[in-house]
């Protein structure tokens, strides 16, 4: 053992009740084996030399070897600028004040700036105790070698609870921001990853960590992004800290009896951690990814413009040639209304446009000719233009017939339907109906965004201002700040939605306006020819696609499990807006009302913010919603195939009755309306299906659960509705073709993205950071950017499919073009 003399020996009478303090001179990397009393404090002393240009590290580890002291032995270290202070053995709470106590501490000291180029400072160690009885302690003193950390150079280093670990690094010229990255090979223990300033004391336990400066929970990653200008010194200590317990990080919650004072074995929990520091992107990176994201959907103007261009030379060719042909006057304005109508042009009804008359419809249900075209009749005898102004219409107005509600039920329960019989009411007031869709969806949106934006721009001022970094789940290993907000990447991606959406938008005011013109040169195929036109929920899926992308950049700004329904809510509305379009193809005269629609899609947002917050492992909350999914799977399926020709009222069980026992026990007799029915048999087979994962999986995320239903049912009415198109005979035109394969092509890789899953707030923090990758493109963007860029490209392309999937019935008669 080693033995030293004393410098100074201030001896006092005890009679007096005074201690012997005792002042040594002490040496680095030198262990002294002593005893405290309450009767005697030793002070060591130490002395080295402090560069301007070098900082070293200097750490102080103690360990106690008396095993039951009646008190705890205090260690304080008095520095130029700074005072540390600890007992031993040192008490660390948990949970429920639980108390975990360590009998050996290591402490790193805190060293304050010099102005000099080298400058010897003294710091003393003062080691008392109140306990009469002598403790026993081990006290060494050591010099950090590598305590200044290097760019791009990994450093390991071990840390415990008791023995927490920093380091300093500093700004090398040129560099304004870098990527803290620290790694474990081990889960557990939960360790606490801190950024602070170069100032005193430096906050490095457990219990005080959280106090000051950025700070990240981890199990094996953590990575925090730091700017210089955070930082005036243009340096900053890296902290480490292992935790007490592992309940923040996802760990379990170890049950221990809570007694009063009882002081509990923490255990091992030693970990090996690796830290290194290199440059973020710098500003040109920066750019490069705004212009690929500009770049990339500006594109999509100029290929729309290209494709409009040359359908509109094609068409004026067209036309030329028609007139130029030598035809009577009657096939010349026949032909004229085929070819003045290019894909473009098709859209709503204006309001100045006209009804079929009676004698009309009579004449093509009559009609027994079944080649695409339409019958040359009299203009006037086909378009009578009514003058009253479009807000003195009521849809009453729509038929004259006293029985008209008898007509209903004789038009709509024919076995086969055409699409004249579900396009008998008047296309001003139809136009009128389904524009309220658009300006619907508009109002929600304003009163929709605008609290959002305020709660996401407060949540980020609460990241930065308290350094929680633990509040939001980003991709840290691909979080690139820009000003105030953390992840302007994840932002970024979100551009293609609001312009892809903005496009679509003037792609169905074109078509409108195009149009409308033909309505107003009383073109036959305008007018009695094709899908009915109406763009009113054309429109409200263009706003809905804008919105999507708003409210997912706003999610972006800081997500978590409190605001994912900002991310998922105009998803939902996509997915209903576009199920109801394909239903109102060829039903637009029994087509839900905007009202009732957004009313169904408000109902499925309020079930997706009950079941995040209350969804979570609840049986009773999932066995409510599978009994409500079914109900209305059932209900809805009733109102499809029977178009509406039902009422739900007390008499329903006695008709239902009647129904199984005419049809099923008195006569074995099929369904009616055969394909109505395997689309519905399927539609309930796939939601019943999906009821039954819910209840028995319950998965914790249940905002995607019930976007994974919308889907589904959606891609399920899609393949039917192609299916039957086909089967009708009729034909997929090239640009809907195109379309439909770029959009399948696409929504793939879309989706592989998508599932990459790079964080998740169904974990914890630390959990999630285990997911986290690095950039994949440009060195910028990650997975989830690339999921953006590809989602609204497909989006986009599933709606360009929905509004050209049926141009080639643009010259056939209603009376022919079947109902399915």
């Amino acid at each position: 053992m080693l033995r030293f003399c004393p410098v100074l020996l201030v001896l006092m009478l005890p009679a007096c009740g005074a201690s012997v303090v005792i002042q040594r001179d002490a040496q680095f990397d030198v262990t002294y084996d002593d005893t405290v009393t309450s009767d005697n404090q030793t002070i060591y002393s130490y002395n080295h030399t402090v560069s301007r240009n070098k900082t070293e590290g200097v750490r102080v580890s103690v360990e106690l070897l008396s095993e039951s002291a009646q008190s705890p032995v205090l260690f304080v270290v008095r520095q130029k600028q700074a005072v540390l202070s600890f007992q031993v053995p040192l008490i660390l709470r948990g949970l429920y004040q639980r108390k975990y106590q360590y009998t050996q501490v290591g402490r790193t000291l805190c060293q304050p700036p010099t102005k000099a180029e080298a400058e010897t400072q003294f710091f003393y160690v003062d080691v008392s105790t109140l306990s009469s009885a002598g403790v026993h302690y081990q006290l060494r003193v050591s010099r950090v070698d590598s305590f200044t950390l290097q760019t791009d150079k990994k450093f390991s280093f071990n840390a415990t609870p008791s023995q927490p670990q920093f380091f300093k690094y500093m700004f090398p010229d040129g560099v304004d921001t870098v990527i803290v990255k620290v790694n474990s090979q081990k889960n557990f223990p939960c360790s606490v990853m801190s950024i602070q300033d170069i100032q005193c004391p430096v906050y490095d336990l457990d219990n005080n960590v959280a106090f000051i400066g950025m700070y990240q929970t981890m199990t094996t990653t953590a990575a925090i992004t730091v700017q210089r200008k955070d930082f005036p010194s243009n340096s900053f200590y890296v902290v480490v800290v292992v935790k007490t317990e592992d309940e923040a990080c996802g760990g379990p919650l170890r049950f221990y009896p809570l007694l009063p004072d009882q002081l509990l074995d923490p255990g091992n929990r030693s970990k090996t951690l690796d830290v290194i520091v290199s440059p973020a992107i710098n500003s040109e990176v920066y750019v490069m990814g705004m212009l690929f994201c500009l770049g990339i959907f500006l594109s999509f103007y100029l290929l729309t413009f290209l494709v409009a261009c040359v359908e509109n030379k094609r068409m004026n060719r067209k036309r030329e040639g028609l007139l130029n042909a030598d035809t009577s006057p009657a096939e010349t304005a026949s032909l004229l209304g085929k070819a003045s109508v290019s894909p473009y042009e098709y859209g709503s009804f204006a309001d100045n446009g006209s009804t079929l008359s009676s004698e009309a419809v009579t004449d093509s249900l009559a009609s027994t000719d079944g080649n695409y075209g339409y019958m040359d009749r009299s203009l006037e005898s086909v378009a009578r233009s009514r003058q009253e102004s479009l807000s003195s219409v009521e849809e009453d107005d729509y038929d004259t017939l006293v029985d008209i509600d008898s007509d209903k039920n004789i038009v709509r329960t024919k076995k086969f339907l055409c699409v004249s019989d579900l396009a008998r009411k008047d296309k001003r007031i139809l136009s009128k109906k389904y524009q309220i869709y658009f300006w619907n969806i508009a109002t929600i949106a304003v009163f929709y965004a605008l609290p959002v934006i305020q709660l996401v721009i407060t949540y980020q001022t609460v990241v930065n201002v308290t350094g929680n970094q633990d509040i939001c789940y980003y991709n840290f290993l691909c979080a690139h700040p820009l000003g105030a907000l953390s992840s302007f990447n994840n932002i970024l991606s979100n551009l293609g939605y609001v312009l892809l959406g903005l496009l679509f938008l003037l792609i169905v005011l074109q078509r409108d306006i195009l149009h409308n013109r033909a309505l107003e040169r009383n073109e036959s195929t305008a007018l009695e020819c094709g899908i009915p036109k109406h763009f009113g929920l054309y429109y409200a899926m263009g706003t809905a696609l804008m919105m999507e992308g708003l409210l997912s950049a706003c999610y972006h700004v800081c997500p978590n499990y409190t605001n994912f329904q900002f991310d998922t809510s105009f998803m939902y509305m996509i997915a209903g807006l576009c199920m109801l379009k394909l239903y109102q193809k060829r039903h637009p005269d029994i087509n839900a009302s905007a009202y009732s629609a957004y009313a169904c899609l408000a109902a499925v947002i309020f079930f997706s913010v009950l079941g995040v917050v209350f969804g979570k492992g609840n049986t009773v909350f999932w066995i409510v919603f599978s009994v409500i999914h079914i109900l209305a799977t059932l209900l809805l399926s009733t109102q499809l195939y029977y178009m509406g020709r039902w009422r739900l009222d007390s008499g329903i069980l006695r008709r239902m009755l009647n129904v199984i026992y005419t049809d099923c026990i008195r006569q074995c007799s099929g369904p009616m309306y055969i394909d109505r029915m395997v689309l519905l048999v399927m539609g309930n087979i796939v939601n019943w299906s999906l009821s039954a994962y819910g209840l028995i999986k319950r998965p914790n995320d249940f905002a995607s659960y019930l976007l994974a239903i919308a889907i589904c049912n959606l891609l399920l009415y899609f393949a039917f509705y192609i299916i039957m198109k086909l089967r009708s005979g009729e034909r997929i035109q090239c640009l809907a073709l195109v379309c439909i394969l770029f959009t399948a092509v696409v929504w793939g890789f879309a989706l592989f993205f998508f599932f990459q899953g790079l964080s998740t707030w169904q974990k914890t923090p630390a959990e999630s950071r285990e997911h986290n990758r690095e950039c994949i493109l440009l060195s910028f963007f990650d997975d989830h950017d690339i999921w953006h860029f590809l989602s609204s490209i497909a989006m986009f392309g599933s709606f360009l499919v929905l509004l050209t999937m049926d141009d080639d019935l643009d010259t056939v008669q209603r009376d022919k073009i079947y109902v399915f």
